[in-house]
């Protein structure tokens, strides 16, 4: 089955007949949610071609019919999107290609720097961390090395931390909530990208490490992370809670600029000020140490 059938079919299982204005008679039902002949009767075509969609055997939806399944399957603006593009892979359906690395662009890494009270990095088409500033490695990841985005083959990604490293987890005091909200961006990302095959090696090996990523990975949830807000449970300041923004980078689309804000006077932005105090203690040490090194 086709990308755009597994979504297809998640969805529609996860939409009762009371939830689209339909009666169910009582009959036992062998499948949950809505059968394929009755969604394909809610969007106005015939079973047989729903069914063929759904299956993989049919190709070139046009945007009225795909409107017409959108509709009837109650997606938002987002899942709407998700659904034509996941057609048009299918339309298309190229071999899997292997990209080059993602690079930042010296003037992205220059706005990083200059955002150094407010944690801040750099995020690519797989998630994968290309930069980030001294506050935001201290907040996020203080356990790792800070020069690791700038090695492509060290680079860490979110939704590795998320599901497989145990300080990531810990963090967040919402973790369910948190892999959600990554996943359904991951899922956003296969949409966009069907041919990235380091895309789909990740979420091959997060299915395989990571029984919680495959059963959400199974709902077929989108939900891009534009922004939201968390609570940490960091294990040098405490407890705070921020606010998570994305933003596009206008010199590279496929990366986003993420940065983490709290109210200013807040017990959140206090406990990042000593983070930050304690960030430029250690980098300051490291600095001292590497000149002192002998030759």
């Amino acid at each position: 089955m086709t990308e755009l059938g597994e979504f297809l079919q998640a969805r529609r299982a996860q939409l009762r007949p009371a939830d689209a204005g339909m009666t169910a008679f009582g009959e036992r039902r062998r499948v949950p949610g809505l059968r394929r002949e009755e969604l394909a009767h809610l969007a106005g075509i015939s079973p047989s071609y729903y069914t063929r969609l759904e299956q993989g055997h049919s190709r070139g939806a046009s945007p009225a019919v795909l409107d017409a399944i959108a509709g009837a399957l109650r997606l938002d603006r987002d899942e709407r999107e998700h659904l034509r593009r996941l057609a048009t892979a299918t339309a298309k359906r190229t071999a899997a290609v292997k990209p080059v690395p993602e690079r930042v662009h010296p003037a992205t890494l220059e706005l990083l720097d200059l955002m150094g009270d407010v944690p801040a990095l750099v995020q690519g088409r797989r998630t994968d961390i290309l930069a980030w500033n001294a506050l935001g490695h201290a907040l996020l990841a203080g356990h790792l090395d800070f020069g690791a985005p700038g090695r492509p083959g060290d680079r860490p990604n979110t939704a590795r931390m998320i599901f497989l490293d145990a300080h990531s987890r810990e963090l967040y005091a919402d973790w369910p909530r948190k892999a959600r909200a990554v996943v359904g961006n991951l899922r956003l990302a296969v949409g966009r990208y069907p041919d990235d095959a380091a895309l789909s090696a990740l979420v091959g090996e997060l299915s395989v490490k990571s029984p919680e990523f495959a059963t959400i990975w199974a709902d077929h949830r989108i939900r891009p992370c534009d922004a939201a807000a968390y609570e940490l449970r960091h294990p040098l300041v405490g407890g705070l809670t921020f606010t998570q923004q994305a933003f596009d980078v206008a010199r590279s689309p496929d990366q986003m600029l993420v940065a983490l804000t709290v109210p200013t006077g807040s017990a959140s932005h206090h406990a990042l000020t000593l983070l930050a105090g304690q960030a430029n203690s250690d980098r300051a040490m490291i600095s001292r140490c590497t000149s002192e090194a002998p030759s």
